[in-house]
């Protein structure tokens, strides 16, 4: 789940974490208010999820009330990257001396968090990473013992920040890591934290990614969603349990187990096609909910055929067919549609779909073979 900057920024707060002393407006005449108070001269920042908002034109300088008023008008009716801008941040302008990046994440491969910081940092940290990785400087967090001083340490020296902001720094790094952890997230990010003229360090822009498994641990970040900003099928998919991402191919895909998905996305590739989908419906998934994600794949126009692949093991093939057969009767779908059910109940789940006109298949081969042959004819 994906936070928005201010709401990021506030939780930051929590854990000592220096931030700028803004508010959100969802109109200009509260931007203005809110510009007023904060002494006039203030930057106005969309608050979309998506990056490239200053680049876009969603974060504007303003030297006045009256301009914050304007700025915020014109950020208000912008869509960015396909999401209308629905409430902007009115931060005080920063006297900014230097940036910095400061972010930690989860290191798959080395499997433990990682603290990374580039004194590089700023908008074009990715162009960074990518042209001129030796200017991040990492290191790896061991979950048990946590992050030491000395690490947070190593960062400083190692992107040259003056000794004279060592423990503003370090604290702040802590103060990052607890955030990390304690909200379950698998990114925290300061981009940038700068060094102002004022001899201190300030966090201007805040970024976290929470682990959407861990939420029933957090019911205070689960209110933070931002359903505005996801995709409707997301957001449904969501609602029954399903694990659903959209992709860019026309081979609707729903499959029983997430290692089972991958394989079946694999092997659709492998024959030529292209998958729209990744969507488990889970162990044991009842006749509604396997209605549910029929609906959710058909809502995407870009599908020509789906590919049912069920491993009936918890999952029981007759309940699989039952939700088809549901969904199908309330969407009416005219486009083809391969199954290949294996396992418990398997015979009565082909059974029950003989008369419904679907292309069976008994491999995974096959069936992938033929959804990809639907697709294009």
């Amino acid at each position: 789940m994906k936070l928005h900057e201010y709401q990021s920024k506030q939780i930051f707060a929590r854990y000592g974490i220096p931030i700028p002393k803004g508010r959100v407006a969802s109109t200009a005449s509260e931007a203005r208010q809110i510009a007023e108070e904060l002494g006039g001269r203030v930057v106005v920042k969309s608050q979309v999820l998506v990056g490239g908002r200053g680049k876009a034109g969603g974060i504007r300088l303003a030297k006045s009330p009256k301009e914050a008023e304007e700025v915020a008008t014109q950020i208000l009716g912008m869509e960015i990257k396909g999401l209308p801008v629905r409430k902007v941040l009115v931060d005080p302008a920063a006297n900014i001396d230097q940036e910095i990046y400061l972010g930690i994440t989860n290191d798959r491969a080395a499997r433990r968090p990682v603290l990374m910081a580039s004194a590089a940092g700023g908008v074009d940290i990715e162009e960074v990473a990518r042209t001129h990785p030796e200017k991040i400087i990492k290191v790896h967090i061991d979950p048990l013992l946590g992050l030491r001083d000395y690490q947070a340490r190593d960062i400083a020296i190692g992107i040259d920040l003056p000794k004279e902001y060592w423990k503003q720094f370090i604290e702040i790094c802590h103060g990052l890591w607890r955030a990390y952890v304690e909200c379950d997230a698998t990114l925290a990010e300061i981009n940038p934290l700068v060094i102002l003229k004022e001899k201190s360090l300030l966090a201007v822009d805040g970024k976290m990614l929470i682990d959407d498994n861990a939420l029933f641990r957090h019911p205070d970040l689960a209110e933070m969603r931002d359903v505005d900003e996801e995709a409707p099928a997301e957001t449904e998919a969501r609602k029954y349990g399903l694990s659903f991402i959209k992709l860019d191919g026309n081979i609707g895909c729903m499959v029983n187990g997430a290692g089972l998905a991958m394989t079946t996305m694999d092997i659709v590739k492998l024959f030529g096609g292209e998958p729209a989908n990744f969507l488990d419906i889970g162990g044991g998934a009842s006749a509604e909910k396997v209605a549910a994600a029929l609906r959710i794949i058909l809502s995407d126009k870009n599908v020509k055929a789906i590919l049912f692949n069920v491993f009936g093991g918890i999952t029981r093939c007759d309940e699989v067919a039952k939700g088809i057969l549901a969904a199908m009767a309330e969407v009416q779908p005219n486009i083809p549609m391969v199954v290949r059910l294996v396992g418990t109940n398997a015979e009565e789940g082909r059974r029950l779909l003989a008369d419904a006109k679907m292309i069976t298949a008994e491999t995974l081969a096959d069936a992938a073979r033929k959804a990809v042959a639907a697709a294009q004819a």
